[in-house]
């Protein structure tokens, strides 16, 4: 695993939270979305799939987290880390001023006709420019975030970003990202980030 800081107060290693069966669920759930965007299935398949998945959510609500015990997305060893709503990104390099890294946008992205949906992007970007904001500094909130879409976003292929921190100005950091595709451009992103005031 890529060393990158770790925001969230959970007092396990990493690579522990959520047990040894933790990795397979959020795999599962994966899969899951990926079968789902694709299907058009007969109706009683829909109707039993239904029906599994309510079981499946009824056999987790007892063990609701709350807002910081909660283990999805806090796993920075896994894809997307470890977060269903996140693109299945992984991390290559990690500094306190550049992120690189690797990530491929599955079906449940796709607008149709395989190209990504345009919120595919900038969802991956805020992620990325806004931890690395964050990274080994005081939290600081988005205050806006500027994607530009430069070629379509292909479905099911790896693609390459990274981000680069340009700036410190008192309470406010600006990050850049770049999303390409081996020599094509597909994205751009300039965010600002805004530590609160303090009381």
């Amino acid at each position: 695993m890529v060393d990158q800081p770790d925001l969230w107060p959970i007092d396990v290693p990493v690579e522990q939270r959520g047990g040894p069966y933790f990795s397979e669920l959020m795999a599962a759930d994966r899969l899951l979305q990926e079968r789902l965007c694709a299907a058009n299935a007969p109706d009683e398949v829909t109707a039993k799939a239904a029906r599994l998945l309510a079981e499946a959510a009824d056999l987790l609500a007892p063990y609701d987290g709350g807002p910081l015990g909660a283990i999805v997305g806090t796993r920075l060893d896994l894809p997307g880390r470890g977060h269903p709503f996140l693109p299945e990104f992984v991390i290559d390099e990690w500094s306190d001023t550049r992120v690189r890294g690797r990530v491929t946008f599955g079906r449940i992205f796709d607008s149709g006709g395989g190209a990504g949906h345009g919120g595919a992007l900038p969802v991956l970007f805020v992620e990325i420019l806004g931890r690395l904001a964050n990274s080994n500094r005081t939290n600081a909130r988005t205050a806006y975030m500027h994607t530009d879409f430069r070629s379509s976003t292909p479905i099911g292929r790896e693609l390459s970003f990274e981000a680069h921190l340009q700036s410190i100005d008192g309470r406010k950091r600006l990050v850049t990202g770049r999303l390409t595709d081996a020599d094509v451009l597909v994205g751009e992103a300039e965010g600002l980030f805004v530590e609160p005031r303090r009381p």
